[in-house]
């Protein structure tokens, strides 16, 4: 027992260096962009570099929110939130009923889905932005936010999931006289949580980050997100590395804050995907 204890010690050791060193690797970045932010411009663009601020400011964030950063955030927030809730919503109903559901052409419509995963977006762009302007859509947050709902990625990824539903829970609902809508709420639901929380984190950072899609459909300044309204200010203010981080400071917060409330989810919907692998 000793000894066992004896060979795997080192084994420990090593690896929680070696976790320690990643972390490390991977949250710096991060502590350089908090950081920056409440340097003066002397201290960014000083020759030798300041780890930690010396004369803390929050100049930076007072000249960020002089222009209109809170409403280029709230837009983002809006947009990605909005999304997150549509898309898990309507992709745990399409995996649900390509899962548990038989009807003619299912394989050929899940078929379109997985190819449709492998279609750049570029390629729909054209098509997209006509069709918004239809709807007369373009130059709002609706126009970033309705592209995302059909989410071919989100449907397969809850799809695999729903297929872990057991067909015997269903069918006791149904000779319990439950409809589809309750038997979607109250046993498909609780049952993809992992899947849903997974798909969460992934499409609030998918549409966060999608600043092609928001340079496309957004011109007006009071309708753009936070990733452009930064490279707005970038343009015009090349040198202003300090507000350029407050910027991405803010930006980065809502993020965070989303990964750390589905963390749990995450982790156990990738624990699932991989044992069903």
């Amino acid at each position: 027992m000793n000894s066992s204890v004896r060979k795997r010690t080192p084994y420990r050791i090593v690896s929680a260096v070696i976790m320690a060193l990643l972390a490390i690797f991977f949250v710096f970045p991060l502590y350089w962009i908090f950081t920056g932010s409440v340097k003066t411009a002397a201290a960014i663009n000083a020759p030798a570099p300041q780890w930690f601020p010396m004369e803390p400011t929050m100049t930076n964030y007072n000249k960020l929110f002089s222009n209109p950063a809170l409403l280029w955030l709230f837009n983002t927030i809006f947009i990605a939130v909005v999304a997150m809730a549509i898309t898990c919503l309507t992709s745990a109903m399409a995996g649900y009923v390509l899962a548990k559901k038989r009807f003619y052409g299912r394989a050929l419509l899940f078929t379109l889905i997985v190819c449709a995963m492998a279609l750049p977006k570029q390629v729909i762009l054209i098509p997209l932005l006509r069709e918004m302007s239809a709807l007369r859509l373009h130059d709002t947050l609706w126009a970033v936010i309705l592209p995302t709902v059909g989410w071919p990625f989100g449907v397969f990824l809850m799809k695999q999931f729903s297929e872990g539903i057991p067909t015997e829970m269903l069918e006791a609902a149904r000779i319990d006289g439950s409809g589809e809508a309750r038997t979607f709420v109250s046993i498909v639901l609780p049952m993809v949580k992992p899947g849903i929380g997974a798909l969460a984190i992934f499409t609030f950072i998918t549409v966060w980050n999608d600043y092609f899609m928001q340079l496309i459909m957004l011109n007006s300044n009071t309708k753009l997100t936070i990733s452009l309204g930064l490279a707005q200010l970038q343009a015009e203010m090349a040198t202003d590395f300090g507000l350029i981080m407050a910027g991405a400071s803010v930006a980065a917060i809502p993020i965070l804050t989303v990964f750390i409330c589905f963390q749990k989810y995450f982790t156990q919907g990738i624990t699932m995907g991989a044992v069903k692998g």
